[in-house]
């Protein structure tokens, strides 16, 4: 018996999605109602994304 585990989203869609909040300005409730994904689901990529982009810019602290 196989179980699903969920939706897969792609990390161009993921990306897309924290970036209606961060730089377009619209709520977490406008963006999950438009997509249809969870609120926590939406918070999560924020928290990873944001995460993600420090690590990034770390090494360039050090110049």
């Amino acid at each position: 018996m196989f179980i699903s585990k969920g939706k897969r989203y792609t990390q161009e869609f993921k990306i897309g999605a924290v970036n209606q909040t961060n730089e377009r300005g619209y709520s977490v409730a406008e963006v999950y109602k438009q997509l249809g994904i969870a609120t926590k689901t939406l918070y999560h990529w924020r928290s990873q994304l944001s995460d993600k982009t420090k690590s990034v810019k770390a090494p360039d602290d050090q110049l």
